[in-house]
């Protein structure tokens, strides 16, 4: 059995065989969509595809690592233990995953970015088990940079979203208590939001590189809380 707030770099498959029906309260997933973007390497780049770079030239060149991890979408065995290991489910992306599973949900998520126009979309939708209203985000990135306490944070992933957007899915559909699965925890922005809210936790990331480097950002992330609290875990930043 795995230990709650940990991280582990490994296949989530093989990860969730290990653990019993319903284990998590939620799952709050970003699974590859399929779109083949990290083959590139880069965000930005006129050597991008024509339907890609439509503005490229105000778009700043980002270089990441070249993989192959978003060249496929999920199989339905995926969704399958997914949908067992926890009782709710936000899963990013599902506009792709038509045929993956039963779309039926009131509660479906949409982050909008508050920029239109790019090469990148304009939002981003999320399936929701929660029988809720459909529910609107705003937050807008700055570039590759996403406001953070009045600061700017690195972009380390080409995927990553800000911990913002995961902070208010917590707030919003998450109780005190729950335990949180993030199946491709990417950048960690899923479980720095858990850790600042105190929700347990377990995520898995099969790159080894991105890994290392989520690991680092968490790290970083909790001696960060850690400095502007009074030593009871109550944060005055």
């Amino acid at each position: 059995m795995f230990e709650c707030n940990s991280f582990y770099n490994m296949d989530c498959m093989e990860g969730m065989a290990q653990l019993p029906d319903k284990y998590f309260e939620l799952a709050i997933v970003d699974p590859p969509y399929g779109l083949n973007l990290a083959s590139l390497g880069e965000i930005g780049s006129a050597n991008r595809p024509s339907s890609l770079r439509r503005n490229a030239k105000r778009v700043e060149v980002r270089q990441f690592k070249k993989s192959d991890f978003d060249k496929h979408p999920p199989d339905e065995a995926y969704f399958v233990e997914l949908f067992r290991v926890s009782r709710n489910q936000i899963i990013w992306g599902a506009n792709h995953f038509c045929n993956r599973f039963d779309f039926s949900s009131s509660g479906w998520i949409v982050w909008d970015k508050c920029r239109r126009g790019l090469d990148f979309a304009d939002c981003e939708i999320a399936y929701s088990s929660f029988n809720k209203p459909m529910r609107i985000f705003e937050f807008r990135l700055n570039g590759f940079l996403s406001p953070v306490g009045g600061k700017y944070e690195p972009k380390i992933h080409i995927n990553q979203k800000p911990v913002a957007l995961y902070r208010w899915l917590l707030k919003n559909y998450a109780k005190p208590g729950d335990k949180i699965l993030d199946t491709h925890v990417g950048s960690a922005s899923s479980l720095i939001a858990c850790y600042e809210m105190e929700h347990d936790y377990i995520g898995f990331e099969l790159d080894k590189d991105y890994y290392a480097a989520a690991s680092e950002r968490l790290e970083n992330a909790m001696k960060q809380k850690h400095l502007f609290s009074d030593g009871t875990g109550v944060c005055y930043s």
